[in-house]
């Protein structure tokens, strides 16, 4: 199926959720990235009727405003990951955390990000105070040398999880167990904007925060809503220190940590089973047959109803047309 299901190892760490060695293909798309708009890259193509998995009823919900459907609430792969890594265990170990991680804001392969990188830096400095400082790119800005010395030049450790993939080639099936490790390693994760990795951070017990110069996305798609639309829905998630637990509620609500499901479910979902029926899960087609009655209903003349005002028992009459 869509070969966005294998970036940053999602599918990889489904298969192992699941007890496979490698992933088979998914029936159907699976989100890889936490959006604001439905789940899924905009102008993704759609083959009718097959499911899409989703992190979250959040994002089921914002797909159905835009009028997508088919859509099956699974939970992101990192709550999967959390859970054979034993993060409730390893949170009560009270392993030492120190310094703070950083993720800029970064573009991909078809659109660059632009920003002040230098006034960042300062904001950085004097947020985070004399701590130990990581900068963590995504591969696109990281193979920009004038991007990345201007970070290592300040004194910060730079580094990258690696590639999400393409076309299932050069997929780094370990890019969320280096985020991991390094997510908890750390006490802080923050960002310049509203991230995947700053809600993986929340979930991982790391403090988080948002600051600092959101930057541009080059030709950003208007429908996403920029920097502005997370904030306008999330206003308390976006200072440089979040309280942990506004942070893990919405982290858990945007990430479906509370959606996990047994390993069974993954499998009959995700047509992993060797029994698959595929017309059981193959979502039923329209009906393009005319309601009559529906159609007729239009033309008769509507019944009185009464007043929407409370302080009123005046009927009120619906013009000629009904709908």
């Amino acid at each position: 199926m869509h070969h966005a299901n294998h970036f940053y190892g999602h599918a990889h760490i489904m298969a192992r959720y699941v007890g496979l060695p490698e992933p088979p293909r998914i029936w159907g798309y699976l989100q890889h990235g936490w959006n604001m708009y439905d789940g899924f890259a905009v102008g993704t193509v759609f083959a009718a009727r097959y499911p899409k998995f989703v992190y979250s009823h959040a994002c089921a919900r914002r797909g159905w405003a835009f009028g997508m459907r088919d859509y099956v609430v699974v939970g992101a792969p990192w709550n999967y990951l959390l859970q054979m890594e034993k993060q409730d265990e390893w949170a009560a170990a009270d392993h030492k955390r120190e310094g703070t991680i950083v993720y800029p804001f970064h573009g991909w392969e078809g659109q660059q990000v632009a920003g002040d990188h230098e006034a960042y830096i300062a904001e950085i400095r004097e947020t985070e105070g004399d701590v130990p400082i990581t900068i963590c790119m995504y591969i696109n800005e990281y193979e920009q040398p004038r991007v990345r010395k201007i970070y290592e030049r300040a004194g910060f450790r730079v580094i990258t999880h690696g590639k999400r993939g393409y076309l299932w080639r050069d997929t780094d099936t370990e890019f969320l167990y280096k985020q991991l490790a390094e997510v908890r390693a750390h006490k802080r994760v923050v960002s310049n904007r509203m991230t995947s990795a700053l809600l993986h951070g929340a979930l991982a017990g790391a403090e988080v925060g948002v600051y600092g110069d959101p930057m541009e996305l080059g030709d950003d798609h208007a429908i996403l809503g920029g920097a502005h639309r997370p904030q306008a829905l999330y206003p308390e998630f976006h200072q440089p220190a979040v309280p942990h637990d506004v942070a893990r509620e919405i982290s858990v609500m945007e990430l479906g940590a509370d959606q996990l499901l047994p390993k069974e479910e993954i499998i009959d979902l995700f047509g992993w089973a060797e029994d698959f029926d595929v017309e059981a899960h193959t979502a039923a087609e329209p009906s393009y047959a005319i309601d009559w009655d529906a159609f007729a209903r239009r033309f008769r003349e509507a019944e009185d109803f009464p007043s929407a005002r409370t302080d009123s028992d005046v009927p009120r009459v619906r013009p000629k047309g009904g709908f």
